[in-house]
């Protein structure tokens, strides 16, 4: 059974600090549902109401999209072991980006990797517990470099460029783009 609150709880933060990923869901009024996994240590709890993950660039950028034109969040995350639990944070959020106000604020949170190109910063609505009884057991083996490595190798001014260059989401709605590179840890 499925048990609603309108904040994170202590018990909430914890689960969700024993996670190694995340699942992040979007969507915009007549576009595709969007749903990216997300790893490394991104994900933070800011307050009851309030939390944000590190993005960085990557192939695609809907969440940014699909967030300035609906603001609508899902955010998911799994307990792969003991107690089965699936926790599930609805809210609305915001691409916050390096030199947008707000940004030092939020980055003093992270450590910032290569590649990172935004923070998105999500307003808690409510938060939804179920059993996962059909989630299988898991083991966190390690984390894959090869995203933060292929940013460590890359030129910042073809990096920029490259991002500049991809202005639309996959069904055309707006995107800004990173203005700098940030080589991070």
């Amino acid at each position: 059974m499925a048990d609603f609150s309108d904040a994170l709880n202590d018990d909430h933060v914890a689960m969700i600090a024993r996670q190694p990923v995340f699942f992040v869901a979007t969507a915009a009024a007549g576009g595709r549902i969007n749903l990216s996994p997300k790893g490394y240590d991104a994900f933070r709890v800011l307050s009851p109401s309030r939390v944000a993950y590190l993005d960085l660039a990557g192939s695609g950028n809907e969440t940014h999209a699909h967030l300035l034109a609906d603001g609508r969040i899902t955010i998911m995350v799994c307990n792969f072991d003991r107690p089965a639990l699936i926790l599930r944070i609805y809210g609305t959020g915001r691409p916050v980006m390096p030199g947008d106000g707000g940004w030092a604020d939020l980055a003093r949170h992270f450590t910032l990797m290569p590649g990172t190109r935004q923070i998105f910063d999500i307003a808690v609505e409510s938060v939804q517990t179920s059993c996962g009884w059909g989630v299988p057991f898991m083991e966190y083996e390690r984390e894959r470099e090869t995203l933060k490595k292929a940013h460590r190798q890359a030129d910042p001014e073809v990096w920029v460029a490259k991002q500049q260059g991809r202005d639309r989401s996959i069904d055309g709605l707006p995107v800004r783009s990173p203005q700098t590179f940030i080589a991070g840890e």
